[in-house]
């Protein structure tokens, strides 16, 4: 019986991950997945939120996807995301100035395009502060 899996991590610029893991857990549009080696097949369309894989080992490495596609297939988790990042690599300054800018637009509420865009990049920036949130309280344990 396998304990691990291979978990593959892409965005439109790079491969971000790629490796054996215990289990990968992902934000999904209906919530959160968790897979595991010998999980069903399955394609589901990704929120902008976190990515978390477990290392054979216990090692947990945290990773923000602004949406996408995770799709599980008998030896493979891919994760095809439209941006990806580790947690660790979060420009903390960029994301809070970015969350001032689409709060700014969403209350002065412009024209319906820029309101959506200002919606989907404050849901982009707030996974990536929770990201940032979890990082910080995994190096305090």
């Amino acid at each position: 019986m396998a304990s691990t899996i291979r978990c593959d991590i892409v965005s439109a610029e790079a491969e971000i991950f790629h490796g054996e893991v215990e289990l990968v857990v992902a934000t999904g549009e209906l919530g959160e997945l968790g897979i595991a080696p010998r999980h069903a097949p399955l394609i589901t369309r990704l929120k902008p939120g976190k990515v978390i894989v477990t290392l054979p080992g216990g090692e947990k490495l945290d990773f923000v996807v602004s949406g996408g596609i995770l799709e599980v297939q008998p030896q493979v988790v891919t994760v095809l995301a439209d941006t990806a990042i580790r947690a660790q690599d979060i420009d903390e300054a960029a994301v809070l100035a970015a969350k001032a800018e689409a709060e700014r637009i969403l209350e002065g509420r412009g024209e319906a395009m820029e309101v959506a865009e200002a919606q989907k990049r404050l849901s982009e920036v707030q996974a990536q502060l929770q990201a940032l949130e979890r990082l910080r309280k995994n190096l305090k344990h």
